[in-house]
């Protein structure tokens, strides 16, 4: 989700909420500490030179379980962080602290913002030799073609 496709649903919304990727939800005492923009520079494992950038938001629950935050709030914190600091319209990545930090991707679905699990991926499949994924088949959803019903059967007395 871009920036401003969460500005747009914040806007629209009398409470926050976050969920996890496992349905459960992040406590309603969270703060968001931190909203900012990452450039990331590197070379793949093909030596192409890439960038990226996110736009990011760090959640963080504390003990301060009396503590809201609220919508219009959050937009001030945003509204802030793109004047003083120039963030761009990019795609939203969020921090949540688990067993470890986690980076989570957002979508938004029935009034919350939903974390979406992200993956590692090579980003240079051809150079590493890394074969295409292989198309599943179920074998049980083949129908017969007009080649196979002529061609020999067990019995069929044509061999």
């Amino acid at each position: 989700m871009k920036l401003s496709e969460f500005k747009t649903q914040l806007n629209e919304l009398e409470n926050l909420h976050f969920e996890l990727p496992t349905g459960e939800r992040v406590p309603a005492h969270f703060h968001v500490t931190e909203v900012g923009q990452i450039t990331k520079k590197f070379i793949d494992c093909g030596g192409t030179t890439r960038n990226e950038s996110v736009v990011n938001f760090q959640l963080w629950k504390a003990n301060d379980y009396d503590h809201r935050l609220h919508p219009e709030k959050l937009m001030n914190i945003i509204n802030l962080s793109e004047s003083k600091l120039g963030i761009k319209n990019d795609e939203i990545e969020i921090e949540y602290q688990g067993d470890t930090i986690g980076k989570y991707g957002v979508k938004f679905e029935e009034g919350v913002f939903k974390l979406t699990s992200t993956q590692t991926d090579c980003l240079a499949k051809d150079d590493c030799g890394i074969p295409p994924a292989k198309i599943k088949v179920s074998l049980s959803g083949l129908t017969e073609t007009t080649e196979v019903s002529n061609s020999c059967t067990p019995g069929g007395g044509c061999c």
